[in-house]
């Protein structure tokens, strides 16, 4: 991939679409609409009516959490999935879903348990994973996903 290549990057806050070289992706890019980072190093959380911009005109990979309130699995996994998306922020967009306030994107992407994890690119399912893994494995796990994409 060329480093100076533009990448797509939905805005968190306003989710207006950005283009920013790839080399520049550590200089904490801002948005061009509402000047709030586009790279935040949090998930973001997600709704029915915003989750297919960041799934589908993302540049980057999107990591995304498919979570509850309710699910114990779920509050237990958040603070890894927040301290990984900090720690991978040029790597990946990291992205929320609750599955009891978002049921139609849910719904459309079939999750029948959570915490699912998945990973998206450029509109793609890539992989998918049921079940919250400690830092390690989660870390883990994702590498092997991201690692055939830095190259497309």
């Amino acid at each position: 991939m060329n480093d100076n290549a533009p990448l797509q990057i939905v805005c968190p806050v306003c989710s207006a679409i950005n283009r920013v070289p790839g080399n520049r992706l550590a200089d904490r890019p801002i948005c061009g609409k509402c000047r709030k980072a586009l790279l935040a190093g949090q998930p973001i959380n997600a709704t029915d009516q915003n989750f297919s911009r960041f799934v589908d005109k993302s540049d980057l990979p999107v990591v995304v959490d498919f979570w509850a309130t309710w699910c114990g699995p779920c509050q237990q996994f958040a603070p890894v999935f927040s301290l990984v998306a900090g720690e991978m922020a040029t790597r990946a967009v990291f992205v929320k879903l609750d599955t009891q306030d978002n049921q139609q994107t849910a719904a459309r992407y079939q999750i029948r348990s959570i915490p699912t994890l998945m990973v998206f690119h450029r509109g793609r399912e890539i992989a998918r994973l049921s079940g919250a893994l400690p830092k390690p494995q989660f870390q883990q796990w994702l590498n092997q996903q991201l690692g055939p994409l830095q190259n497309s």
